[in-house]
């Protein structure tokens, strides 16, 4: 069995509670940049989780009252000014990498956002299938605010599908901060909380996916993206394939049977 604890990271922070993978970044004195080596292994792990056998979520925590700085601009922007357009496009499709294996990971991600979330730290949130914040939470898609454009590791693909076109134009045209009141009042967080609660309850609300049917929570994270290429029709046939392979689980059994006997489902994953 491949085991969470199998993979031991050097530029991130990684512990499990129970089944939940809790993941943060710590250079809290500069609010938790992202460098080109903690890119490609956060890319490496989410990649991994593909095969673990003992993680049914995962939890992108905040660390010392910030989430993610971005990109740091000592390790990462000035170098790339030197670059190459070759060089370039390596590096922007390398942190693309890091979204796409957020996505194809098929555990439910839970983002616990305090303080900043700015640039790439924001993309990482955006990604995250569930956000919580604490109302102190800032989160900035700041591209413009350094030169480049608002369309970056998914944002304009992402970002108007959790909030509108017009609030995501927004925010990607100015690069100004959302506040956590807009982001909960836009459906961007799925609820505030204090700061001290907000790692607890991020890993509550976790393990509580993780006791869940893991095999049916990852048929739906891979339905809420691919449908986003469906028409109807298609959609609502894409959705009775999937739900059909559901049924042949054992967890859906379960269930009838927990149900029948007024029980409460103990799920197994298969």
């Amino acid at each position: 069995m491949t085991s969470a604890r199998d993979f031991t990271p050097e530029h991130f922070r990684l512990r499990t509670e129970g089944a939940v993978a809790i993941v943060h970044l710590d250079n809290p004195e500069r609010k938790n940049p992202l460098t080109f080596e903690s890119y490609a292994e956060l890319t490496a792990f989410f990649r991994f989780l593909a095969g673990v056998d003992d993680v049914g979520a995962v939890v992108f925590a905040s660390q010392g009252g910030n989430f993610c700085s971005g990109g740091d601009v000592h390790d990462i922007i000035g170098p790339l000014i030197e670059k190459d357009m070759t060089g370039l496009l390596q590096f922007t499709r390398m942190t693309g990498d890091l979204v796409k294996a957020m996505v194809a990971a098929p555990q439910p991600i839970v983002a616990a956002v305090d303080g900043i979330a700015a640039g790439a730290g924001a993309i990482l949130s955006m990604v995250s299938d569930l956000r919580l914040a604490t109302p102190e939470a800032k989160t900035a898609f700041l591209f413009t605010r350094v030169g480049l454009a608002g369309c970056d590791m998914g944002a304009c693909a992402i970002l108007p599908r959790i909030i509108g076109q017009g609030r995501a134009a927004d925010l990607l045209y100015t690069g100004r901060a959302m506040t956590a009141e807009e982001g909960l009042a836009w459906g961007y967080y799925n609820r505030l909380v204090a700061p001290d609660a907000l790692e607890s309850e991020a890993i509550a609300l976790a393990q509580s996916l993780a006791e869940g049917p893991r095999f049916a929570h990852m048929i739906t994270k891979t339905q809420l993206r691919q449908e986003w290429a469906l028409g109807i029709e298609q959609a609502i046939e894409a959705e009775a394939q999937a739900q059909a392979i559901c049924m042949q689980t054992r967890d859906f059994e379960r269930a009838y049977r927990a149900f029948v006997a007024k029980e409460k489902p103990r799920f197994e994953g298969d």
